[in-house]
Formats: C-alpha cells, structure tokens, sequence
C-alpha cells in the first residue's frame, strides 16, 4: 500500500470494546497507518487537539456518549475529521443519520478487513483533498440522474426503502416480496450504480429520493402477493 498521503496523519480508533480497539490497531498498523485507540469518547475529546489530522473510525454505540454524541460534539469544535462508523446490525437508521450529518462511510460489524482499510483510506485521502473536486450542480444531478435511469422501476422502489435506512425484511414487508427478491434486487442495484458499501450509495443518493420516488409510480415489475402469501414464503 503506497501511505505516502498519510505520513503525517492519525488514525483514531474510539470503541468501548477493547479487543476491538486491539484488532483494528493492528489490523491498521499492519497497513503502515499511525493509531491511537480510546475505550470513551469523553477520553477522546480529553485528548483532541485542533491540529490533528487524519480520520476517526467511531462505534456508534457506547455508555456515556454515543458515537452519534460525538460526532455532534465534533461539529460543535468545527473538528473536521472524517469519521467512518462502526455499527450492529441493526443500527442502519443511526447510521443512515450519521451520513446525512457529514460522516464519510459506515461498516457493518463483523468488519470486513480489506473493506475497513479501504474506507479508511479514502477518509484520509477525503482530508487531504487528494480524491478531487466534487462535481459541481447541475452536472452531478445530471449524473446522478443518468445512473438512476439505469434501475428498474422495482429497484427503485428497493432503493428508496434502502435509503430510508428500512432492514431487508422489513422492506420484503413494505413491498410485499420475499426476502430473497430483496436481496436480489439490492445487488442488482450495488451492481448497476457501481457502489461497493451502503455507506457509498447513502453518500451519493442520500439527498436523491424526490428523483426515486417519481418514477415508481405506476410500473411494478412483477407481481405483488397478499400479506398471508408474502408471509408464508418468507418463513420457507
């Protein structure tokens, strides 16, 4: 891994679980990458000072104060760490919060290791400004537009439930489809935008559902089942 971008920055690990704190370090050092690791985020912010470059990889849930808190607290110091969130399974509407508040990703535990240390470089290169410019409006909702069209009128019904941070059962549920139909047609959708994370697609069509929600109106692309039908397949 070529870290000349990352010489002079921090990798800051907040997690209330010590043996995570453990693995993510060496996990992150094995990478070359400098880590400090804090069990609180009291104890992180103790410690913070305006100087400071690099990222904050940050659980999004701890006693005391949650990742959510100290993210706020960080926008209240006008920190601008990017923070890569560490979340449960069942913690996607958090991290669906977490995103629209500025955070650069999240990562679904148990945390994929190549996945981790990707993420973790592009929050660093995100400080650095070494990713680019953002696409200036109106070209990048020309863009977005375009990508968009290439989804079907289901997918973007899937879609618009995903980025409302809705679980895939629940969305089985909400459009009356099995769970594997859901699943199918997430990564039909990962595939057609070309995203490789939730955490990607929330950053980029986050903001975007007015245009979801506009052409699924009328045009469903296979058969919706009952209540009864969409439960008893479910429970095969």
């Amino acid at each position: 891994m070529n870290n000349t971008f990352v010489t002079d920055q921090t990798v800051f690990v907040v997690d209330d679980d010590d043996a995570v704190c453990d693995a993510l370090a060496m996990l992150l050092r094995a990478a070359g990458l400098r880590v400090e690791t804090f069990t609180s985020a009291p104890a992180f912010l103790k410690q913070l000072r305006p100087e400071q470059s690099g990222c904050l990889i940050l659980d999004i849930r701890m006693p005391t104060m949650s990742g959510l808190e100290l993210q706020d607290a960080l926008h209240k110091r006008r920190c601008k760490l990017p923070i890569i969130f560490l979340t449960g399974h069942g913690d996607i509407p958090l991290a669906v919060r977490a995103l629209k508040k500025g955070a650069v990703d999240f990562i679904e535990k148990p945390h994929d290791e190549h996945r981790l240390l990707l993420a973790t470089c592009n929050a660093l290169r995100t400080q650095t400004g070494s990713l680019g410019d953002t696409p200036a409006e109106p070209h990048r909702t020309t863009h977005l537009e375009e990508r968009l069209a290439l989804l079907s009128a289901r997918e973007r019904e899937v879609l618009a439930c995903v980025l409302k941070g809705r679980q895939t059962r629940t969305i089985a549920e909400e459009l009356c489809v099995t769970v594997k139909t859901v699943e199918f047609h997430r990564g039909r959708i990962r595939e057609k935008l070309s995203v490789a994370s939730l955490g990607e697609l929330f950053r980029l069509f986050g903001n975007f559902q007015p245009a979801l929600s506009a052409g699924t109106a009328s045009v469903i692309d296979e058969p919706r089942l009952n209540s009864n039908q969409n439960y008893n397949l479910i429970k095969k």
